[in-house]
């Protein structure tokens, strides 16, 4: 039980003092200056920063369809254990990389939006997210050190501390005329890439507050750093430090003091003046945003005169506060938008010069299977989901119905999208190479603009978790759930045309065939399963193919004759798996070349190191064992203890080797008895 001081303890445990002081560090211009010329890199622009904490967690590098593609770790968050983790996008995520290193190196892209476009739950949200999660991290962290200032004022004969409003690079508080030089100077230890780049003025109040200063001293620079005090800069989005979030409301009344701040009313009469920049807050979002990342939620839906203040701030990097001059930022600018509202944009020819200054990056669906599984996964898990059993295949059929609506029907003749969805997969279909496979992901540019969003699958799956059935069982399955798939549709918000729900329809007919193949392949390999008896009939194989590539006879160790390989047996195994009689010759001596090649690396040929002939030889069980179990007889629940036995040992099978338990293990064994009772043709053969 709980008691106060292991409270109290394990809040002790999480807090670390030394993190707590680095974090709040103080210190005066010479200080940072210290610093600055020690390590240059503290002084990083926003999209310097952000591009290097992509790269602080790493990459991996791999080669898919004869493409490189770079894995950055980043995106699976480590942060946070993967909760936000992105699954199946390498390809945008590299585009949205390379934006970020062309504008780290100042390239030009640094004076663009980033416009993430693609249909809804495609990831967009989750990319923003991460984004700036990952910026608070890192600048939490010692790679990630920022820092900004404040001013040591004198009022009314008190000493005050006022904080720079727009969290300013200290850099900047050196005189234009002088920093070019200094920063030049500085960058003479970096190498070309890594040069940091500081730009621009100080915002309207610590210019003021900086004139103030310089003609209290007559001029003397060095005596207006006395009055600045350095700190460490951790942004945060709740505390509104470096992290801004703008959500379009109702566009007749959007005002563009929520971006760019507005006049603080009480310290007029202070002050004396509405232009004075000490009676204005300057705390829209793009002031807020200074120094780290701003994100414009459906972006497209602002109003035309907001978009237009995006211009300035994209490409000079400057804002027009109310009743002051131009003032720079220093900040990535991030939008995202759907299909509807980007075709909006288009087909606005006022809109062309907001288009000119965007780099769109889509951000399409998954179309690789074991991709969207992940993502369901993350959600319905053991230790997410308590109390309910997720039957095997329910996630699995789920993400391959939400697939296959993304994925373009096949030119190719023949090809069925089921099955581009395999080869998408990595499976393997004979007269299929990697080269087919990547002109049908050529040929299919837009695939994974359209199609069931994974929302629409969570949400299903929640509701399956929560039914009745589900309470009462303990447990769902895949037809549970592709039940309430398509019951869905008849009221999907984004689902109004009739010919496409059609459609849809037709795809779940086809996971469901799908389906039931996986359920009679599992069982025919729970019924197969006797290890002994299928490595019996593995050397059996094994050794009647020997003897027939090399011409030789069998030793029969029953009547200890010599006899000819025994061609019945080899066959039975051979058609399970359709290899043609005018290829047997060239698949038994392409098992015997797999032998040797394992012999020559020094290891044992076993049946399961095949996987060709371990299917084979598992149908080949199941046939001649089936009859023995009499698995009909379920059906009618008129079962003899001894098929009883044999039924309980290839349900224990099914639990321990495929991850049903009890009840759902009862419920496949009486689904795939009833396919039998039905005298499915497909099983018989």
């Amino acid at each position: 039980m709980a008691s106060k001081e292991a409270i109290y303890e394990a809040v002790s445990k999480r807090l670390d003092a030394k993190s707590f002081r680095d974090e709040h560090w103080e210190g005066t211009f010479d200080d940072y200056l210290d610093m600055v010329t020690k390590n240059p890199r503290v002084a990083r622009n926003a999209f310097q920063r952000i591009y290097d904490m992509i790269l602080h967690f790493g990459v991996e590098r791999y080669t898919k369809l004869r493409h490189e593609f770079v894995r950055y770790k980043f995106f699976a968050d480590p942060i946070d254990d993967g909760a936000d983790g992105i699954f199946g996008l390498e390809k945008p995520l590299m585009s949205l990389v390379d934006f970020f290193k062309s504008a780290a190196q100042g390239y030009g892209t640094e004076r663009r939006i980033l416009l993430l476009h693609g249909p809804v739950g495609s990831a967009k949200s989750t990319i923003c997210r991460l984004l700036k999660k990952g910026l608070e991290y890192y600048t939490r962290s010692d790679d990630g050190a920022m820092f900004t200032f404040s001013w040591k004022l004198e009022k009314d004969g008190e000493t005050e501390i006022v904080d720079c409003p727009m969290h300013e690079e200290p850099l900047r508080l050196i005189p234009r005329a002088a920093r070019k030089d200094i920063i030049a100077m500085l960058n003479e230890s970096l190498p070309p890439e890594q040069r940091i780049i500081v730009e621009g003025d100080l915002d309207p109040f610590c210019r003021k507050t900086y004139d103030d200063l310089l003609k209290r001293y007559d001029g003397d620079w060095r005596k207006v750093l006395d009055h600045v005090v350095v700190r460490r800069f951790i942004v945060s989005e709740k505390d509104r430090k470096g992290i801004g979030t703008f959500q379009p409301k109702d566009e007749k009344n959007q005002d563009s003091t929520e971006l760019t701040g507005d006049i603080n009313f009480r310290k007029i009469a202070e002050y004396g003046s509405d232009s004075d920049p000490r009676a204005f807050n300057f705390d829209g979002e793009l002031n807020i945003a200074n120094r780290g990342i701003i994100e414009f939620i459906e972006v497209l839906k602002l109003d035309v005169a907001f978009l237009y203040d995006l211009l300035g701030a994209s490409q000079e990097h400057l804002i027009k506060p109310k009743k002051f001059a131009q003032t720079h930022i220093d900040e990535v600018i991030i939008g995202h938008t759907n299909e509807p509202e980007y075709r909006k944009l288009q087909n606005n020819e006022l809109m062309e010069a907001f288009r000119d200054r965007t780099i769109k990056i889509d951000v399409p669906y998954n179309v690789v299977l074991s991709d969207e599984i992940k993502i369901y996964e993350k959600d319905f898990n053991k230790d997410r989901v308590r109390g309910i059993h997720i039957a095997p295949h329910t996630i699995e059929t789920a993400s391959m119905w939400a697939v296959l609506t993304r994925l373009e029907e096949p030119k190719k003749a023949g090809l069925t999208r089921l099955q581009k969805l395999k080869l998408y997969n990595g499976k393997s279909i004979p007269g299929y190479t990697e080269d087919s496979v990547k002109e049908l992901v050529e040929e299919a540019p837009r695939e994974g603009m359209q199609g069931i969003s994974p929302r629409y699958i969570q949400d299903k799956i929640s509701n399956s978790l929560v039914s009745d059935q589900a309470i009462r069982e303990k447990g769902i399955n895949p037809f549970m759930v592709m039940n309430e798939l398509e019951l869905g549709m008849s009221h999907h918000s984004l689902l109004s045309d009739e010919e496409l729900k059609k459609e849809y329809r037709e795809l779940l007919n086809v996971v469901r065939e799908e389906y039931e193949d996986i359920l009679k392949s599992e069982v025919q390999r729970a019924i197969s399963a006797d290890e002994d008896s299928i490595k019996r009939l593995a050397a059996n194989y094994i050794e009647n193919v020997r003897a027939y590539t090399q011409r030789e006879k069998v030793r029969n160790k029953y009547t200890g004759r010599d006899e000819e390989p025994d061609e019945r047996l080899m066959r039975s195994i051979e058609e399970k798996i359709d290899i043609p009689d005018s290829r047997k010759d060239d698949f038994r001596q392409e098992i015997m070349n797999y032998i040797g090649a394992l012999s020559l690396d020094g290891k044992k040929f076993e049946y399961n190191t095949n996987a060709r002939l371990q299917k084979a030889l598992e149908l080949k069980l199941f046939e001649d064992q089936r009859d023995t179990i009499k698995l009909k007889n379920v059906v009618s629940g008129v079962v003899d203890d001894e098929t009883q036995a044999k039924i309980d040992v290839v349900k224990q099978r099914l639990i321990k080797y495929f991850g049903y338990n009890e009840q759902s293990a009862t419920d496949v064994l009486n689904y795939v008895a009833s396919i039998f009772a039905r005298g499915d043709a497909k099983m018989e053969e």
